[in-house]
């Protein structure tokens, strides 16, 4: 049961539960509203597209088979999200040139300043939260978000809200 108080390492478990549990809705609801540029607005994109596009963004062109592996789904889902967007000119495909089986997707150079203002906000949000952390809090942020997301992935349980 909380109690509403704080010890002075921080809060409880549970008081810790209640206020993630009120909080992850209005972050949700924010990232839902955020604007999408009227430059990108036209293509319907998703929140799977948003990853894909964070991954071309901040690390690069890259193939197929690696992007399939980050954002861990098959890479038959992403050739059709590449072929899909780049369609629409979004992405950008080409031959690599050391292997040419290999496709390397980037972001196409007309859309790339659209699609980095549109993910700045986000980073730029994370910077200030995470910048005056250690790296070992970091570290523990990062592993807290991926355990809960991994969780909401399981099949259901038998546990409660308390």
């Amino acid at each position: 049961m909380s109690t509403g108080h704080r010890t002075k390492v921080g809060p409880s478990v549970e008081d810790g539960i209640r206020t993630l549990l009120l909080l992850m809705p209005r972050i949700v609801a924010r990232i839902k509203r955020s604007k999408i540029p009227d430059e990108l607005q036209s293509f319907s994109l998703a929140p799977r597209h948003l990853s894909l596009l964070a991954y071309l963004l901040f690390d690069g062109p890259m193939g197929v088979n690696e992007l399939a592996a980050r954002l861990e789904v098959a890479p038959a889902t992403v050739s059709l999200m590449v072929s899909e967007l780049s369609r629409r000119g979004v992405l950008d495909r080409r031959e690599d040139d050391a292997d040419r089986r290999r496709t390397i997707v980037s972001i196409a150079e007309q859309h790339h300043p659209a699609v980095d203002a549109w993910l700045s906000k986000g980073a730029e949000a994370w910077r200030k939260a995470l910048q005056p952390l250690t790296p070992a809090q970091r570290i523990t942020v990062i592993d807290a978000l991926q355990t809960y997301e991994r969780e909401l992935s399981t099949p259901e349980s038998s546990g409660t809200a308390r």
